[in-house]
């Protein structure tokens, strides 16, 4: 048993020749790598696999993914790989549609304050022009409602009904609808 022997060869009880095809990626002091591997595809398979790739990068890479691939099948036998891409599938999702509320919000709050504005013209017209009041305590409670009716919207939770708030008879400002 000679200690330059590579993973392979020692999981396999083998001598491990010069040109040994596992022995660039499956150095000997990760056992545990091939052993997963292994378990998986097999010795034969493997070495099927990395042969027919050219390159030493390539093989690298291939070696690196099927050793990736066994460890997720060996945890989840199930679903392996599947299961982790669904998984960040998902965390895709959550994010997009957290991303999607944000925007929401600030287009609701970037029009609300669009409509800050205008209810503000309103309050300003209803303050300076009682004259078009003659009820005070009809004034006040318009603009309770006026103000009522804003926070809601900008809390995305608009309460206006013009039969409850307004009775059936008296329509709703333009402002509101």
């Amino acid at each position: 048993m000679s200690p330059r022997r590579c993973a392979a060869c020692k999981y396999l009880r083998r001598k491990c020749p010069p040109d040994c095809t596992l022995s660039p990626y499956f150095p000997p002091n990760d056992p545990q790598r091939f052993a997963c591997v292994h378990r998986i595809y097999g010795a034969s398979n493997v070495v099927k696999m990395l042969q027919q790739l050219d390159s030493h990068d390539l093989r690298a890479r291939a070696a690196d993914s099927l050793f990736f691939e066994a460890q997720r099948r060996i945890e989840d036998p199930v679903y392996g790989c599947v299961g982790i891409i669904t998984q960040l599938h998902h965390q895709i999702h959550e994010a997009e549609t957290e991303l999607a509320k944000t925007r929401a919000e600030l287009a609701l709050r970037s029009s609300g304050t669009a409509l800050t504005s205008h209810v503000q013209d309103q309050t300003y017209h209803l303050h300076h022009h009682d004259h078009h009041y003659h009820n005070r305590d009809h004034h006040d409670q318009l603009l309770e409602i006026m103000e009522s009716d804003l926070n809601n919207l900008l809390q995305g939770q608009s309460s206006i009904h013009e039969q409850s708030r307004f009775g059936p008879t008296t329509k709703a400002p333009n402002w509101l609808v």
